[in-house]
């Protein structure tokens, strides 16, 4: 009995990824906004986590109550209280920045690169327009789908053991979706490395939920892995990143105003951005291994 539905779940995922992944490689939104109109992003992964898996609920209890677990975000969007959250499947992809990008903010030291700046801005511009696209795109076949980074619920909050924090994290839905472990910066560490951005949609549609291949939240990270590296947090030009982790504060009083007044000047766009601890460094592109330390 159950093969029709893991037939259908199969096709859904397949046809998701698909539409992800056509968006990023065909559209011209897919852009740096620059001279040369780079393509901000490479080619995504994409992954699948259900509404009931229990890290959503484990979220809320470590952030602190204001973190939303998808049915809430689902329910508060269509105000149908009859949802049950396995009913919902959480879509999450990795969107990695193009190679110049990645090549262009090696180099610096203290201030981002200008691709780098444009990748944070106007790639951050492109991660919405696909938000909306897979959300268009599942409503045309009557599935009901949101995106939470542009619900009304979302906003930034303090949370009382981890300081800077929202009510959804496009971090975490990645790591419940199998897509990457968290790095000593706070980094997320994927297949294709953490010089990327995420972004999810929560649909109420069947979708078999991606295999994590991994148990501990820090399992691509040399430093918690294998004790080595650190690399990251020679490449924080405020000091930010020490053993015991990543100083929020710091590095976002370094993001603002300094990062943007220089980016504004500099490069004539209102933007900001850093991504030292992204680039030039092991875990860039790739999961990493002991010996590219």
């Amino acid at each position: 009995m159950l093969k029709p539905l893991l037939d259908q779940s199969t096709e859904n995922a397949m046809w998701i990824e698909k539409t992800v992944k056509d968006f990023i490689a065909t559209s011209p939104e897919n852009t740096l906004k620059n001279q040369d109109n780079d393509k901000a992003f490479e080619m995504p992964l994409v992954g699948f986590s259900s509404g009931d898996d229990p890290l959503y609920e484990a979220y809320k209890e470590h952030v602190g109550p204001f973190h939303l677990t998808p049915w809430e975000i689902f329910v508060a969007t269509y105000k149908d209280f009859s949802i049950k959250a396995n009913e919902l499947t959480v879509i999450s992809w990795v969107l990695p920045h193009n190679n110049a990008t990645k090549v262009d903010n090696r180099k610096e030291k203290f201030y981002p690169a200008e691709r780098w700046a444009r990748g944070r801005i106007f790639g951050e511009e492109v991660n919405n327009k696909l938000r909306k696209h897979i959300v268009a795109s599942l409503e045309a076949e009557g599935y009901r789908a949101v995106a939470p980074a542009l619900t009304p619920q979302f906003s930034t909050r303090i949370s009382p053991k981890y300081g800077y924090a929202s009510t959804w994290s496009e971090r975490h839905a990645a790591y419940a979706s199998g897509l990457g472990t968290f790095g000593l910066c706070d980094g997320l560490i994927t297949a294709v490395g953490k010089a990327m951005r995420t972004g999810s949609i929560i649909a109420q549609i069947p979708v078999l939920p991606t295999p994590r291949p991994y148990t501990d939240h820090h399992a691509y990270c040399l430093f918690f892995s294998q004790g080595v590296c650190e690399k990251c947090i020679s490449r924080c030009p405020v000091g930010a990143i020490t053993k015991a982790g990543k100083d929020k504060e710091k590095c976002y009083n370094h993001l603002f105003p300094v990062t943007q007044n220089y980016v504004i000047s500099t490069y004539d766009f209102d933007g900001y951005g850093c991504g030292m601890c992204q680039t030039k460094v092991p875990c860039e592109s790739k999961i990493p291994v002991k010996q590219d330390v």
